[in-house]
């Protein structure tokens, strides 16, 4: 499957993510309507899951120079790093207490995921504004960053995953909903989704790219520093 095929099936995927989220949290539960519980999947899943799988993707599709890719990669994650603020800031909007909510798996994994991108993007933003870094030592963190960033897309995901469950194993004890319902299909068809979401963005970001040479034949594309450019942010 090549690059732009790749492109076109996240694309896929993220959209039909957006659909089962919003239908999900806005119109399958009767009488919830826009609250902060609502809000958390919606701002955790669309704004940050999917707007930063797009971030990470901008390298693979978008035409022009390097340095605007890099612009265009580090504003995307900037909106996906606020909708992650404010999506764990609606967890503090219950009144059992400002911690009473960060007790779990998901809680924790939450707040690590977000902590780590925090940290990508603000030495994403030191490299792209202050260009007078030694290349060396540029070049040597550039595998790190890219590592780092797709560790945190994948505990990200796997972060929703345990929301999920957690979500709906709460809804089963509590007799809301039987084990066995439309909302069980479409929660775990939302969580098969963003399994299938992690795995594509993460193979596009990490396949070199190929182009025609003038012989007529297929040869890898890499930067002036051997590594390849899909990989540079």
């Amino acid at each position: 499957m090549g690059s732009a095929s790749l492109v076109l099936f996240a694309r896929l995927s993220g959209l039909v993510i957006a659909v089962l989220v919003v239908y999900w949290a806005l119109l399958l539960v009767p009488h919830q309507g826009l609250t902060y519980s609502t809000l958390h999947p919606l701002l955790m899943v669309i704004g940050f899951i999917l707007v930063s799988g797009e971030a990470i993707l901008i390298h693979r599709w978008l035409p022009g120079s390097r340095k605007t890719k890099k612009a265009v990669h580090l504003w995307l994650q900037g909106m996906a790093l606020v909708s992650a603020v404010f999506g764990i800031w609606t967890k503090f909007q219950y009144q059992s207490g400002v911690f009473s909510n960060f007790y779990s798996l998901h809680s924790w994994m939450g707040l690590l995921s977000v902590s780590l991108f925090a940290a990508q993007w603000v030495t994403g933003f030191m490299s792209f504004w202050h260009r007078g870094e030694v290349r060396t030592t540029r070049t040597t963190f550039l595998p790190w960053h890219v590592f780092l960033g797709l560790y945190t897309y994948g505990l990200a995901i796997a972060t929703a995953e345990t929301g999920l469950l957690e979500k709906l194993t709460f809804l089963q004890t509590n007799k809301n909903v039987p084990r066995r319902c439309h909302e069980s299909t479409v929660v775990n068809g939302l969580g098969l989704g963003l399994v299938l979401l992690s795995g594509v963005v993460i193979t596009a970001a990490i396949l070199p790219k190929y182009q025609n040479s003038h012989s007529g034949n297929e040869k890898l594309v890499y930067s002036s520093q051997d590594r390849p450019k899909c990989l540079t942010s």
